[in-house]
């Protein structure tokens, strides 16, 4: 079975590469607003290197996520970097060693290579066109509320409203699209807002995703009445206007809707209320260089150790489809065996 896949069966073709920890903002539902960075980042070379040789088993998807991605000096050549890893920028084996080069059964040439980034938007408005013109396909944005008080409540950075507003506009006008705005509903701080995020998509041509909110935040305060599920989102914004469902991919996380009269499509990523274990594609690279299998995994594995020790490209390989052949079948997320992940979402990658 050609690529790499799991001990259930599972394709995995997408790669999280989270570039910092840091974030300049405290969002209630991700930070108690105490805690910074605490595991640092790598050099941006050994990331690439860890994307060259996953690219090369198979990945056909990278996002860097933070942390706040654009915080770090450097993300735009980065990028680029990446961008040369694209079948016509993708070199045949030439070495062996621990130089970065792809050997051996380490390499397979990926037909296509998507490279995508998630920000909360507050940087983005000055480096959209650079970011695109590196190779970037395209950003998602978090925003979690369509007015400027409730969003500095939630963030709790006044005046970045207007910020995140200017870098979905310069994204979707560089091309970076289709720009997806991602909005984490809260139950006591932004479940109101789901209509007037239906309204945002169809004024701002962006496809809004509704995430239901998980145990991943800082403050460990997540309760199941927190969560706002899909079927009250879907209730409540049909009640604005009609909408119908859009066939989505097996492995897509958010189930997708557009209204009836086709202006405006909006998303739902429902993983505490229906799973989608069954068909997830993807691992993780935190910003110290461990493997994370799933986003509530209670262990992660060294791949920059592997690398410190001076293993080749082809025994990162080796290490790295033994890790993934460890991949949980699903979450626990709502059960009385529930142990929440041993890294709370900024210090994973979302």
């Amino acid at each position: 079975m050609a690529g790499l896949h799991d001990k259930f069966g599972r394709a995995i073709t997408d790669l999280r590469i989270s570039v910092t920890d840091r974030c300049n903002y405290k969002c209630v539902y991700c930070r108690t607003g105490n805690e910074g960075a605490l595991y640092g980042d790598l050099p941006f070379a050994d990331y690439l290197r860890m994307a060259r040789v996953l690219v090369g088993m198979g990945i056909t998807k990278i996002r860097l996520t933070g942390g706040e991605p654009l915080l770090r000096n450097g993300i735009v050549g980065f990028v680029r970097e990446l961008a040369k890893l694209r079948p016509q920028g993708l070199k045949p084996p030439s070495s062996a060693g621990a130089n970065g080069t792809a050997e051996g059964a380490a390499f397979h040439a990926t037909p296509s290579l998507e490279i995508a980034l998630t920000t909360n938007g507050h940087l983005l408005a000055d480096m959209a066109q650079r970011l695109k013109d590196a190779g970037l396909d395209r950003v998602t944005v978090s925003m979690d509320a369509v007015d400027p008080d409730r969003s500095a409540r939630i963030t709790r950075v006044p005046n970045g409203f207007d910020h995140v507003l200017a870098g979905i506009r310069a994204a979707r006008e560089v091309g970076l699209g289709p720009v997806k705005v991602n909005c984490v509903l809260m139950r006591g701080f932004n479940e109101d807002q789901i209509i007037p995020f239906g309204m945002f998509a169809r004024e701002e041509n962006v496809i809004v995703r509704f995430i239901e909110f998980m145990p991943l935040e800082e403050g460990r305060t997540w309760a199941p009445s927190t969560v706002v599920t899909l079927d009250e989102i879907l209730a409540r914004m049909s009640e604005y206007l009609p909408v119908m469902e859009i066939e989505h991919g097996r492995s897509e996380t958010a189930r997708r809707y557009r209204f009836e009269d086709g202006i405006g499509e909006f998303g739902i990523i429902a993983p505490v209320s229906h799973p989608f274990c069954g068909h997830c594609s993807r691992i993780r690279i935190t910003s110290d260089g461990k493997i994370r299998t799933c986003l509530f995994s209670v262990w992660d594995h060294d791949l920059h150790a592997q690398m410190r020790r001076g293993a080749g490209d082809e025994e990162l390989a080796e290490f790295i489809r033994g890790v993934v052949m460890k991949k949980e079948e699903r979450h626990h997320i709502g059960e009385a065996d529930f142990v929440p992940a041993s890294r709370t979402m900024v210090h994973i990658g979302g």
